[in-house]
């Protein structure tokens, strides 16, 4: 998107303004006026439908054929998926189950038309980066707000909506925690919805925020009951998987059950989540928090957060 010189925005408030062009023509139409040049000056802005607004723009476009843009963004895609991969492997010896890998085995045997919901934090950057997305797939979450604990409810709704589908949440344990009691919502209704806990103890892109602006992290530890056994006690199906070795046959059993489920997944918790580009301010603030933890007594996290980092 920084790279072309027209930027054609179609029924979307994009809400990451850092990846706005810079010098581009932006050209935005939507429905709600006010939405327009909400997050970038606008060129040119117009209030109408997108169904309407490509009926009467597609006659009046010249087919091009100079790929030379398409070409640098496949093969910059490319790069970034191949590094992008290489961290969503789990190694025949490895002790640790990355959220990576998580994502990538379920969105591997999801269904083809499966509606998946995920937290706000980390669950959505793995959904956003290892979820395979077709054109009948859906992905939903609190992309505009960030509300915490909104993964469960989403599903529950979609599940709902689209009783023959399969609706599949990506929960953190501290947005499954706030809530809980809708877990039970589930048992009421009968509603087949599958979720994948992930159990890390913390919350963690609080924490990673804080971290990459210098500061120690406070106030994020999560202590956890058993949650598959508490799902156990309500008589929903659950499993909890702390080895990757085990992951795959849980997902599989969790996602060809009939009823709800709930799968445990014990993960690692230092899971960086690093930018498409790191900017020497935040290279810098993470070295002060680095040094800020060894000289609280922190060392063993510096060093299980190089073991999470640097190991597969």
């Amino acid at each position: 998107m920084k790279q072309c010189d027209t930027l054609l925005m179609l029924g979307t408030d994009f809400p990451y303004r850092q990846f706005y062009p810079e010098t581009a023509r932006i050209l935005q139409v939507d429905i709600r006026p006010e939405a327009l040049g909400n997050r970038a000056p606008l060129t040119f802005g117009a209030v109408g439908t997108v169904n309407d607004t490509l009926r009467a723009l597609v006659p009046l476009i010249v087919e091009q054929t100079d790929t030379s843009h398409l070409d640098d963004c496949l093969a910059d895609y490319r790069h970034a998926r191949k590094a992008l991969d290489a961290l969503a492997e789990s190694g025949p010896k490895s002790t640790r189950i990355h959220p990576q890998y998580l994502s990538r085995v379920v969105s591997e045997l999801a269904a083809d038309d499966a509606v998946f919901t995920a937290d706000v934090g980390t669950p959505t950057a793995w959904a956003a980066r290892y979820l395979t997305m077709n054109g009948r797939r859906r992905l939903i979450g609190s992309f505009n707000h960030g509300s915490m604990a909104n993964a469960i409810v989403q599903a529950i709704g979609a599940q709902g909506a689209y009783p023959d589908r399969q609706v599949i949440s990506f929960s953190g344990d501290g947005g499954f925690a706030m809530m809980m009691g809708e877990f039970v919502t589930l048992l009421q209704t009968g509603l087949p919805v599958k979720i994948m806990l992930l159990n890390n103890g913390t919350l963690g892109f609080v924490e990673l925020e804080m971290k990459a602006n210098a500061f120690l992290d406070t106030g994020c530890d999560l202590t956890n009951p058993n949650f598959a056994a508490m799902a156990e006690a309500m008589g929903i199906k659950s499993l909890r998987v702390e080895r990757p070795q085990d992951l795959r046959g849980a997902v599989s059993e969790v996602l060809a059950h009939k009823g709800a489920a709930l799968l445990d997944v014990v993960s690692a918790r230092q899971e960086l989540i690093m930018p498409p580009k790191t900017m020497p301010e935040q290279a810098y603030k993470f070295g002060v928090f680095m040094l800020k933890a060894v000289m609280d007594g922190r060392g063993t996290q510096l060093i299980d957060l190089a073991r999470t980092t640097l190991t597969r």
